[in-house]
Formats: structure tokens, sequence, C-alpha cells
């Protein structure tokens, strides 16, 4: 998958925003008071969130396929230092190979050395260029070997079996809190199964009844109220899902969209 830049992110967000902002526009000046006005808006809110969710979870994908290959790139620079090689002839050399995402980048930081940049330099602008969590630790172990001289194969045989720990830790760990993911999106059908419940069993045979308070409900208004609660539930649900198994926020927008896209068609079919 391609890395996403933060300019392009932020282009997503004005151009979803811009016509999020012109349906929600539209929604209030033709339909506001009418059913069809909570369609519309729940189409500007999942318009708005959607191309950022995508683009999150391309990036998310790019990020977690670099550092997959980050051990594969230190062996090779080891293997190719035991020959008798320069530590930038080494990087050189192992930027013939495929890491995957990686091999982009890294033939850019070849580059940068081939037109006369130090090898410190160019590696430490080759972490920030992809800064991921592993790089950014890596990086300045790197710079200062390489910076202290000595037998650099020393420094990247452990720093590679050092990533390999932390991913083999990012997995454990995500494994552990995707029962929590699963218990975000049961508790919204959850949801929806109870509030379709008391509304079909309960709201709608109370409004029969000549009892002061629920004859004056009106059913439209109690099934928009129940509608508003389900689209709340799904925006933060999904938000917390996000941060429970990514660790950030924006890493739950995808977990939004496909909860706020089940809970309207639940809604449409059920209600």
């Amino acid at each position: 998958m391609p890395r996403i830049e933060k300019r392009e992110k932020r282009i997503a967000w004005f151009i979803s925003g811009t016509l999020g902002t012109a349906i929600i526009i539209t929604a209030v000046i033709t339909l506001f008071g009418k059913p069809l006005f909570d369609d519309y808006m729940l189409l500007a809110l999942v318009i708005t969130v959607f191309p950022s969710a995508v683009l999150d979870y391309v990036n998310y994908r790019w990020k977690t396929s670099v550092d997959e290959h980050l051990p594969d790139l230190f062996r090779s620079i080891v293997q190719a230092q035991e020959t008798g090689m320069p530590l930038p002839q080494a990087l050189e050399e192992a930027s013939k190979r495929d890491y995957g995402s990686l091999t982009k980048e890294l033939k850019k930081t070849v580059a940068r050395m081939s037109w006369g940049m130090p090898f410190e330099e160019a590696f430490q602008a080759f972490g920030k260029h992809v800064d991921t969590t592993l790089m950014r630790r890596t990086v300045p172990l790197v710079v200062e070997a390489s910076k202290s001289g000595g037998h650099i194969g020393r420094v990247f045989g452990p720093l590679g079996k050092f990533i390999q720990m932390n991913m083999l830790a990012n997995k454990e760990q995500q494994t552990q809190t995707r029962p929590y993911i699963v218990i975000v999106y049961v508790a919204f059908f959850i949801f929806i199964i109870t509030i379709t419940l008391l509304f079909k069993t309960f709201f709608i045979q109370m409004i029969d009844l000549p009892v002061i308070g629920f004859s004056s409900l009106n059913p439209e208004i109690t099934k928009r109220v129940f509608f508003h609660m389900t689209m709340i539930q799904g925006l933060f649900g999904g938000l917390v899902a996000g941060k429970m198994g990514e660790g950030t926020m924006n890493a739950g927008l995808k977990h939004s969209v496909i909860l706020l896209t089940c809970g309207y068609f639940a809604f449409k079919l059920i209600l």
C-alpha cells in the first residue's frame, strides 16, 4: 500500500468537509423538519469521515509493512558489512533488494548519499520521512553507532532482534485488545435490538392507551429520537474502538463509518 502524506490527508479532509457542509446547508434549506432531514445529516457525516478513515487505514497498513521489513534491512546491512564494505556502501548494496513499502524510501536515502549528503544526515532524513514508532527508536541508535565507529554489525544485529520483539509485543497487544473492539460492536447491536423491542412492544402499545403523557407521544418523533441515539452511539462507539484497538481516535473513524452504516440500514429495515 502507498504512503499517505499529511498534505493528502488535509486535502481529503477539506474536500470531504466542504461536500459534507454543502449537504448540510442544502438539507437545512430544503428538508428541515421533514423525515429525510436526518438521512441527509447522516449522509453528510459519513461523507465527511469516510475518506479520512480510508486514508488512515491505508497509511496504517503502510507503516505496518515498513516495520515488518526493518529486520530484513538490518540483516542485509550486516551481511554486506561482513564482506568488508563501509556502512554507506553496505546500505547502498542492501537497497538493491526488495523490502516492500520500505524500498522506495531506502532508494531515496541512497540517492541523497550519492549527492554528497553524509550517512548520518541521510539516515536521519530517512527516519524522519518514514516516521514510524520503531523507526524513531532505531535511527538515533544507528546514527550514534556510526559516529562512534567500530563494527556497526554489532549494533544492527541486536537492533533487528529488538524490532522483532517490539513487533511481537504489538501483535500480542492487538490480540489482547481485539475482544474489546468486538464488545463495542456487540454492545451497539444489542442497543439497536433493545430500542427496537422498546419501540415495538412498549411505546407503540402505550401510545394507544389513554394514559397521561403517553397519549401525546408521536411515533415518528419517538422513532427520530431513537435514530439520533443510535447514530451518536455508532459514532462515539467507533472512536472508542479505535482508541482501544490501535491507540488513536483517528483509527476509530473506520469503525464509526461501519457502525453508522449498519445502524442506518438496521433502522430502515426493522423499524
